[in-house]
């Protein structure tokens, strides 16, 4: 099963992407959690591309479909998203890779609840499927772990391996719908 995993942040330190990549390394037996790099690299969102997008934004789409599930990781600016990330979003409103995907949320600063609202309202209107039981609040607020720390720390392994094996769980009983 292969789960991609996007932070919502360019930020080469980024806490959400930290820990993303130490999910990567508790993800259970049998579970790969691929980490998407191209977030920076999208371009602005523009409907008249569509149906010849760019290279970027065929991989993303390729990526999104081939995936069992995505798992994000956004931090809160402003009291919302990125733009960066409401821009991948924006990029897949009018394919079909999104819809009835499952989808994990974990958020790295549990104080930060407007960019959770305001993404739990987007991915609802874009037809994906939020498993709650494995969307949760990983309390990184004022540390600074790198992935392996993040991993190694007793209460945070235990709360990212909770969620892992949910939503792999979730993935496995969920039908699969042929929307091609």
């Amino acid at each position: 099963m292969k789960i991609l995993a996007i932070s919502g942040s360019l930020r080469a330190a980024s806490t959400n992407t930290a820990l993303l990549r130490a999910a990567a390394l508790l993800a259970p037996v049998g579970v790969e959690i691929d980490l998407y790099r191209g977030l920076g690299g999208l371009p602005h969102f523009n409907p008249d591309l569509e149906g010849s997008e760019p290279p970027a934004v065929t991989e993303l789409r390729t990526r999104v479909r081939e995936a069992g599930g995505l798992l994000f990781a956004v931090p809160e600016y402003a009291h919302g998203v990125p733009g960066a990330l409401k821009n991948l979003l924006d990029w897949l409103v009018g394919g079909e890779e999104f819809i009835y995907k499952p989808i994990a949320l974990l958020n790295a600063s549990p104080r930060a609840t407007h960019a959770q609202a305001s993404l739990r309202e987007t991915i609802r209107t874009m037809s994906g499927q939020i498993i709650e039981e494995a969307s949760i609040p990983v309390p990184l607020l004022g540390k600074a772990f790198d992935p392996a720390a993040i991993a190694a720390d007793p209460e945070l392994s235990v709360l990212l391996r909770g969620s892992l094996a949910a939503f792999a769980r979730a993935i496995e009983s969920l039908p699969r719908l042929d929307l091609g």
